[in-house]
């Protein structure tokens, strides 16, 4: 299983003392991190993309072609692309570049986007939510596939027979679909025989195990192999020295970021009740310290049926760098090594 990081480059608040961590500051602290990933031999760093104040990952592929300069083996990703409300020639052509620099470490995780704000900036209808998204994905499988591009859609201009460059390293391009909880959605992935990234942040990890059933079973009726058809969980989580320290360095963060995210949504306001019954063996958060963490990423794996990999959300939570530095350090280190014994008694 590749385990690893995600984040979304947060600006928010610290909740205690009120103040907020500069663009500035807060893209060198992001670099430090994947940098530190790529040292304790993380497997892949994924960066999101937003667009509001309180986040600074708009241009996801410049922070990652910047952190592959300063890193040798994590793989970089997205986490996800709002491909929706993107243009799939460029999003191709960046992440290809992206590859170039890396040396064959770009990877898409191409998704129809949690926020909305993506839609209006870039001049997309949201009742064209779904279909604005399979009809890219289309299109950027065939450029992935072909140099030259015969293509004709609803929402892009068609393209007849001009060539895209840069070609990436990797051939192909891994690209993989970032899906919620829209059966759907698993369903399409399956069909086109996509890895499978899924986004669980809350609930139980058990109540996804019949749409990943759903994508495994749609991608064998279409002809794809078991090993095709591989399933990532993208899950928050943070690692202390303990599991008591853990929770609590990590819940105000946590509570502020989603009280504010249910008032746009209208959720109810996190409460420490939620957040301890979410800490519970089954729960999905993987926040503790380095046993406790690796025996609930087992539990995962094993209620879902198998895991290709995981990666941690750690940014929802406005933590000091030092302790998020930390937090990696103990994911690359202990959490591996925990996975690792468990593997071996096992085998």
């Amino acid at each position: 299983m590749q385990i690893g990081v995600d984040s979304f480059g947060a600006v928010i608040s610290d909740p205690l003392s009120g103040l907020s961590v500069s663009p500035v500051q807060r893209l060198e602290n992001l670099l430090d991190e994947i940098v530190l990933a790529d040292e304790v031999d993380l497997d892949v760093f994924g960066v999101g993309e937003h667009h509001r104040k309180e986040f600074v990952d708009s241009a996801p592929t410049v922070i990652l072609a910047a952190a592959a300069t300063r890193t040798k083996n994590v793989r970089l990703s997205s986490a996800v692309t709002v491909l929706s409300a993107a243009d799939p020639v460029r999003v191709f052509q960046e992440f290809a570049t992206l590859d170039l620099i890396s040396r064959g470490r770009a990877e898409i995780v191409a998704g129809r986007g949690s926020s909305i704000e993506a839609f209006p900036l870039f001049g997309f209808d949201l009742d064209d939510y779904d279909s604005l998204f399979s009809e890219k994905l289309d299109l950027l499988l065939q450029i992935r596939e072909q140099t030259h591009i015969h293509w004709a859609g609803q929402h892009r201009p068609a393209l007849t027979g001009q060539p895209i460059y840069p070609r990436p390293l990797q051939n192909p391009l891994p690209i993989w679909v970032g899906v919620g909880g829209t059966p759907a959605s698993f369903a399409r992935a399956g069909t086109l025989g996509l890895p499978l990234m899924v986004a669980i942040i809350g609930g139980e990890f058990k109540r996804f195990r019949p749409l990943i059933e759903l994508y495994r079973e749609t991608g064998s009726l279409a002809g794809h192999s078991a090993d095709k058809l591989r399933v990532g969980l993208h899950a928050i989580g943070f690692i202390g020295d303990t599991t008591e320290q853990a929770a609590e360095d990590f819940y105000p963060g946590y509570a502020h970021t989603f009280t504010e995210i249910g008032k746009e949504r209208g959720w109810p306001p996190a409460t420490r009740a939620q957040f301890d019954a979410l800490l519970a063996p089954t729960g999905a958060l993987l926040v503790g310290n380095a046993e406790t963490v690796a025996q609930k990423v087992l539990y995962a794996n094993e209620v879902l049926g198998g895991l290709s990999r995981i990666t941690f959300q750690m940014g929802v939570s406005a933590l000091p760098h030092q302790k998020m530095l930390h937090s990696i350090e103990l994911l690359g280190t202990r959490v591996r090594k925990q996975l690792t014994t468990v593997s071996k008694v096992v085998a």
